[in-house]
């Protein structure tokens, strides 16, 4: 990204999975697509989850998911991902992904976490380690294997995963289902973030935080909803809000997606404006690269063109993401001042 987390925070490497790629694949792994031609093919992806639902959205995961079944093809789209994040600029990505997706043809969890990190780790080689990448492992919250992946995130933390997810559709699943697997992490002083308050409101932010203890916020957009803007323009926070502003808890943002999935009626009227203005740890993130038809300098150009940011503000989301990394203190702040600070520095000079 300029740098964060996929972008500065994101989904699974299938975020940055190329239409010609799942073409290529699909013909490996006899998977029946839509649509055939990449270029097609690219677009069905990003009108098919322009729906403005979370759960359609969602649906078009079964064509990614079904042409990564084997450690080949994750390995390549890994590789690939890392690939198109240093073309756009980006110097540190956290990529989500859930490992249990991708055992139908017999693979172990294991086996799939090696042969993505082998792709990250070919494509950082080949780009001169002009990046560093690291893997969060997403359980899905209907499923029930979240304490089995929370132990492989542990397992595999010196390894190039940084930490740990639930993901999936909000309604119905709470992250308390998921207790024992944050329970553990915290015990093993592992990092992990939750998404919440995408789909789902307060309820969903409030116990992703005060029961499970999340670092970060997965979206967080909905946190909002407990900030009421009076006629004279004042904003007054509840003591939800309040809390997230004060304890500096990132909120990982992502414009084009929320968009997509009905959080913002539209890039001008995303939250991300109110909240920046509020002085949140506001962070822009890319979510799903191929779904959403974006990247990271597409949203910040997107905020650019909305709310007038210029460099000064895209340098403030720049350095909230990668405060709020799951890396070691000394490497965010030597990435802070010997990467991002000079970098747009350059671009002021």
């Amino acid at each position: 990204m300029p740098a964060g987390a996929e972008g500065v925070a994101s989904r699974p490497p299938r975020r940055g999975l190329r239409p010609g790629t799942i073409a290529e694949l699909a013909l490996e792994h006899r998977h029946t697509l839509p649509v055939d031609d990449p270029v097609e093919l690219g677009r069905w992806f990003t009108a098919a989850a322009d729906s403005g639902s979370l759960e359609r959205y969602l649906e078009t995961f079964q064509h990614t998911v079904g042409v990564m079944q084997t450690a080949s093809a994750l390995t390549r789209v890994a590789r690939e991902c890392v690939e198109d994040l240093v073309a756009d600029g980006v110097v540190y990505a956290e990529i989500r992904y859930a490992p249990e997706q991708h055992v139908e043809r017999g693979l172990t969890l294991d086996e799939v976490v090696a042969a993505v990190q082998q792709g990250f780790d070919e494509g950082v080689a080949a780009s001169g380690d002009r990046i560093v990448v690291r893997q969060l492992l997403t359980a899905m919250r209907h499923q029930a294997r979240s304490r089995e992946i929370a132990e492989l995130a542990v397992a595999w933390r010196d390894r190039g995963v940084a930490g740990f997810d639930i993901a999936g559709a909000e309604a119905g699943f709470p992250p308390t289902r998921h207790l024992d697997a944050f329970e553990y992490l915290q015990r093993e002083n592992a990092h992990f973030t939750i998404h919440a308050g995408e789909a789902f409101g307060l309820p969903s932010i409030w116990q992703a935080l005060q029961w499970c203890g999340a670092d970060r916020l997965g979206h967080g957009v909905r946190i909002v909803d407990d900030v009421t803007v009076t006629d004279s323009g004042q904003a007054q926070l509840g003591l939800l809000a309040a809390y997230v502003r004060d304890k500096r808890i990132p909120l990982e943002l992502c414009p084009a997606s929320n968009v997509q999935t009905g959080a913002a009626a539209s890039i001008a009227e995303h939250p991300i404006g109110l909240l920046t203005d509020l002085r949140f740890r506001v962070t822009v993130n890319t979510d799903n690269r191929l779904m959403s038809g974006t990247s990271m300098s597409k949203e910040m150009h997107a905020l650019s063109e909305a709310f007038g940011y210029g460099f000064s503000e895209l340098r403030w989301f720049t350095i909230n993401a990668m405060k709020s990394a799951f890396l070691p203190f000394d490497e965010r702040l030597k990435l802070i001042e010997e990467v991002i600070k000079p970098g747009y520095a350059s671009l002021t000079s």
